[in-house]
């Protein structure tokens, strides 16, 4: 445990968990941190937000490493997931109810394929209403929630690659790399109406950020672990 100084500056991978919201992994390694190290207030942050239905790499830092928080929310990132066909749901995901159905008999192996292919490059993006983006001092999400119009403005975004790797209709599953401010959300959403159907997003994973891997991640439980029996040095405080 001697190679960890929390204090000094940790950027911790983690695998986060189903459900879990970014603040909740935030919440509970700052926790842990403030009694090992018996203080009221401890530095911690992630480096870019993940939904609470998507698992996958989340990074955490601690410290002074929260410094760094910028630099690495704009790195790229990976995801792999799937997307169901032939429905909406208004946050794009399994969060709210099936609101429309669409036909879905007309889609191909080929349609499908070619349709990931046009979503490659810098490409204008719609964010979910179901969002944290700051929209006149409130979240978007708050908006939605209370049932209030909102208008959601197009972003430049850029996609690297879309690749499918799996087709079982009603869902595909793929892999993507995209750049800072995509959501995979709105990708499903869009890739549904391209196809001349509708989409949502059933799974997502994060697996990447710039060259962080969620191989190298750990659950927030063997991290807290990790920090519970750990000995701060004076040094680090």
């Amino acid at each position: 445990m001697s190679s960890f100084d929390f204090a000094k500056g940790e950027v911790l991978l983690v695998d986060k968990e189903m459900e879990w919201t970014s603040f909740d992994v935030v919440n509970s390694i700052r926790s842990s941190l403030r009694k090992t190290y018996n203080i009221k207030k401890f530095k911690v942050g992630h480096a870019g937000t993940l939904d609470p239905l998507a698992t996958g790499l989340l990074l955490v830092c601690t410290g002074k490493a929260t410094k760094t928080i910028d630099s690495l929310q704009v790195q790229d990132k990976v995801y792999t997931g799937s997307i169901f066909l032939g429905g909406t749901t208004p946050s794009f995901d399994k969060e709210t109810e099936i609101d429309k159905e669409y036909p879905t008999d007309h889609i191909t192996e080929e349609l499908i394929l070619k349709t990931a292919k046009t979503f490659e490059g810098e490409i204008d993006q719609v964010p979910p209403v179901y969002s944290a983006l700051k929209i006149n001092g409130k979240r978007a999400y708050q908006y939605a929630r209370n049932n209030e119009e909102v208008i959601m403005k197009s972003r430049k975004i850029h996609i690297h690659y879309f690749k499918i790797t799996k087709i079982e209709l009603p869902e595909i599953y793929f892999e993507v790399k995209c750049s800072k401010g995509t959501y995979i959300r709105s990708l499903a959403r869009d890739f549904g109406a391209d196809i001349n159907s509708g989409g949502y997003l059933s799974s997502l994973r994060r697996t990447k950020i710039g060259e962080f891997s969620v191989n190298n991640a750990l659950k927030v439980k063997q991290i807290k672990d990790i920090i519970s029996a750990f000995t701060p040095l004076e040094s680090s405080l």
